[in-house]
């Protein structure tokens, strides 16, 4: 299941010096000067009716950026075709290489360096998100082309995963700006926000990404692919952000001052993460994440075995896109004060047992109760994906809780690459055992077993818990108690 990815401010102090969306929150004395801030955290954000909310511009340019994610989907049975009819490729392989056109994922700290450090012309996140959308453009247009070799196409698709990666870092900065301060609720409000707006992305292209394929196969998708991010430099557009000039760069060498631009962020980013408020979750973060998944084996199983066409696996994907908008409902309307540690004992303890159920497919138990393998599957997925997001929203309002001001965009890319590396490395051990058991485009005899086991392994990271401090799971109300030993432990 892809891992891509995910607050809120209070408005008394504005920094100008970064932009204008820079918030930060001063400290609080008293019950009730707590609550009348959380009032006016909440006004601030999402101002006095939901019309108020949908004219904010930089929660307009975040939506625009996750809707753009969600619209990329659109591509993702066509690469898996490609991969697989065009270039015969075994489930190992593809898997592996999928992968690997992930890694800009893992290093999200570089753009986050650079958005913090670097203005462009000026700007922070408006050039970068320009830049961003005119790269994933030109990396589609490669792909659609006549171009069978599979370095290129790498290549290509790697760059695109740059464009989106660059673009996430700094729609998440804006995010954590808005989120320093604030309650887990309004945290988890407006990563649900974030996730809304890429599910709706993905819903929109869920069902075509496997009919046009059918109908047309995956070059003239690749071609269409190619619009969607220009839609991330409309929402550079919108962001309110005022011209700066950057404090540490000389605008008469800008390579030379690069350098200590660079290092000043390192060293905060190194202070921060050292803190052990901050490094024992993010440790559990990694591990939650990089535990093996059968996915493409799955995939080649259902299209190779059960016979499933790329216009069903639309379908599938359809479902799966408003089941991941349930999740984020169910987490934002339900779950969102619920501490951080059942949640994730919980849905890792209910995914186990819903991921057993796939061996019912493999195995063909569910025609012997007279369910069809097309109902299973889509029923299937609908429910493991429901939870997964649950289980996700979680991760994200870890993460920005955990920012620090100062380095928001650094820190906050560098969790998220630790996710995402721990998402490759799942990926990794995933194919590594698909191989081992003998798993390939015609073989399935020992598809259960790996199932299985990646399924219970799920359950590994679950003695990590303890990693996460207490103060992960209280809001900043009632924390007066809690602010010497916070700043004991360096959280800023």
């Amino acid at each position: 299941m892809p891992n891509v990815i995910n607050k809120i401010g209070q408005a008394d102090v504005v920094d100008e010096g970064a932009n204008t969306s820079h918030i930060s929150v001063p400290k609080r004395s008293s019950k009730g000067q707590k609550v009348l801030q959380s009032l006016r955290v909440n006004r601030y954000l999402w101002g006095k009716s939901a019309s108020d909310f949908f004219t904010r511009p930089e929660l307009v340019a975040i939506s625009l950026v996750y809707l753009v994610q969600g619209l990329l989907g659109l591509s993702r049975l066509a690469v898996f075709t490609l991969f697989k009819d065009e270039l015969h490729m075994s489930p190992a392989t593809v898997g592996i290489l999928t992968g690997a056109t992930m890694i800009p994922w893992v290093i999200k700290p570089v753009y986050g360096f650079l958005s913090d450090s670097v203005p462009i012309g000026g700007y922070k996140r408006r050039s970068y998100l320009i830049l961003c959308g005119a790269l994933g453009a030109a990396s589609w247009l490669v792909v659609s082309g006549p171009v069978m070799s599979c370095p290129v196409i790498v290549f290509a698709l790697t760059c695109g995963s740059l464009s989106t990666a660059c673009a996430d870092v700094v729609a998440d900065s804006i995010v954590v700006e808005l989120s320093r301060g604030g309650p887990q609720s309004t945290a988890g409000s407006l990563q649900s926000l974030c996730w809304a707006s890429q599910s709706t992305g993905s819903i929109l292209s869920a069902y075509f990404s496997g009919s046009l394929v059918q109908l047309y196969g995956p070059r003239p998708v690749f071609l269409l692919t190619a619009c969607f991010p220009l839609l991330v430099t409309v929402a550079a557009t919108v962001i309110p952000e005022k011209r700066i000039e950057s404090k540490v760069m000389d605008t008469q060498d800008p390579i030379k001052s690069l350098v200590p631009a660079l290092k000043n962020q390192a060293v905060a980013l190194w202070d921060a993460i050292s803190q052990k408020s901050i490094l024992y979750p993010a440790i559990f973060v990694f591990l939650w994440q990089a535990t093996p998944t059968a996915d493409t084996a799955m995939l080649y199983f259902e299209t190779n075995q059960l016979g499933f066409s790329t216009e069903f696996l639309g379908r599938i994907r359809l479902l799966a896109s408003i089941a991941s908008l349930i999740g984020v409902g169910v987490y934002n309307s339900f779950l969102k004060d619920v501490e951080l540690k059942k949640i994730f004992l919980w849905t890792a303890v209910l995914g186990t047992g819903l991921g057993m159920t796939q061996l019912m497919l493999i195995t063909g138990v569910n025609r012997t109760l007279g369910i069809s393998n097309e109902l299973f599957a889509l029923s299937d997925s609908a429910l493991l994906t429901v939870l997964g997001q649950v289980s996700f929203m979680p991760v994200l309002v870890l993460a920005a809780r955990l920012c620090p001001e100062g380095v928001e965009a650094t820190l906050f890319a560098t969790l998220m690459s630790l996710l995402n590396g721990g998402s490759f490395l799942g990926s990794a051990l995933g194919s590594g055992l698909t191989g081992l058991f003998g798993v390939t485009a015609e073989s399935f005899d020992n598809l259960a077993p790996l199932i299985a086991l990646c399924t219970l392994l799920t359950l590994a990271p679950l003695p990590f818990l303890r990693l996460l401090p207490e103060s992960v799971n209280k809001d900043n109300e009632g924390e007066d108690q809690d602010s010497d030993d916070n700043a004991n432990n360096g959280i800023k």
